[in-house]
């Protein structure tokens, strides 16, 4: 599979802008639930920081101070999260962060061009 494949597309006008659908609000709040776990939060910054935009699975597990499961399973929740793919190549298991997620995440909580001034008064 490419890192092209399985892009959410850029989606939702802030929310400050609009509310949310039923069907965007659901599947926007499992990326966020996926993102509240600090270890899953952090592999998720692991990953986005390695040279190329993708890491192996055998580097993700040594700044961790839990197993190599637990490891597997927080990637899986951060895939099926749509965060995350994943590519086997021999032995081991690549994952890159889909920028369209982020995008999407983004998007929603961007504040329009004007209203800062006022959201700090």
């Amino acid at each position: 599979m490419s890192k092209q494949a399985g892009l959410p597309s850029a989606c939702c006008a802030p929310m400050v802008r609009e509310p949310l659908g039923e069907d965007a609000a659901a599947e926007l709040s499992r990326m966020f639930k996926a993102l509240s776990d600090p270890i899953r939060l952090r592999l998720l910054s692991l990953i986005a920081s390695f040279a190329g935009g993708e890491a192996c699975v055998c580097d993700l597990t040594g700044p961790f101070d839990v197993s190599q499961p637990t490891i597997s399973h927080h990637l899986k929740v951060l895939r099926e999260a749509g965060l995350v793919d994943s590519e086997r190549r021999g032995t081991w298991v690549y994952y890159w962060v889909l920028p369209g997620a982020l995008a999407r995440l983004s998007a929603l909580l961007e504040i329009p061009a004007g209203t800062e001034a006022a959201a700090g008064s």
